[in-house]
């Protein structure tokens, strides 16, 4: 009883918590619970209310908010670091439970499939990088490796390092997969040259090159859907 009293006697800059008190995590827009992250809102604006026009400012998706930086966030007046860093945060705790949920070994039987996997690791990613998804004879996924990371313009796929990799898993066969920051999924000159090299290297290697796949967060391209490899 008492505690309930002290709950109805919170400040409104409390009452998301007392909310998901009361009523559980699930009855809280996103608006309150990154109201509860931030903690307190300005002189004219509540926590929710200040949340909301984040929100808004990116049309209420959460992918595009998990996208923003640090400086980003700052921009919203009553955003000060402290606060953008506890956002930040909170996004990169939720993307990091995805990617540590029980691993079941997965069979890549689509390009769907391969791009999928790499969800976890490259959506909202601001700066190209370059993995490759070692797979067993079964297509099982062995393990994804990042064989390197670059600027916003591109970054170098050596396949020297990648051939060497998939012979220290004893890969079967391999599955190339870059993201475009920009999010045009249409390959370039320098994708098309790359993915010709790494057949021919794959094929005398007995390593086969089963797909290119270009990640663009909403969409892909695949190299073996579009009959180019």
């Amino acid at each position: 009883m008492g505690n309930s009293l002290k709950i109805l006697s919170w400040a409104e800059e409390d009452r998301p918590r007392e909310k998901l008190l009361l009523k559980g995590r699930s009855a809280l827009s996103d608006a309150e619970l990154i109201a509860i992250l931030i903690g307190s809102g300005t002189r004219t604006l509540s926590a929710v209310d200040l949340s909301k026009q984040i929100l808004a400012s990116i049309g209420y998706d959460l992918n595009r908010l998990a996208s923003l930086s640090v400086k980003d966030l700052m921009q919203f007046k009553g955003i000060g670091e402290a606060k953008a860093i506890a956002i930040v945060s909170a996004l990169e705790l939720g993307r990091r439970r995805k990617n540590a949920e029980p691993t079941k070994k997965i069979k890549i039987t689509s390009s769907q499939l391969a791009y999928e996997s790499m969800v976890p690791d490259l959506l909202d990613q601001p700066v190209e990088q370059f993995w490759v998804l070692m797979l067993d004879r079964a297509n099982h996924i062995i393990r994804r490796r990042l064989i390197s990371t670059g600027g916003i313009a591109g970054t170098v796929a050596d396949p020297k390092v990648i051939f060497k990799q998939a012979m220290d898993d004893l890969a079967s066969g391999i599955i190339l997969v870059h993201n475009h920051p920009s999010g045009n999924r249409k390959p370039s000159n320098a994708d098309h040259k790359l993915t010709q090299k790494m057949k021919d290297i794959g094929q005398i290697l007995e390593i086969p090159v089963l797909d290119h796949i270009i990640f663009a967060d909403r969409d892909y391209f695949s190299f073996a859907d579009e009959g180019q490899l």
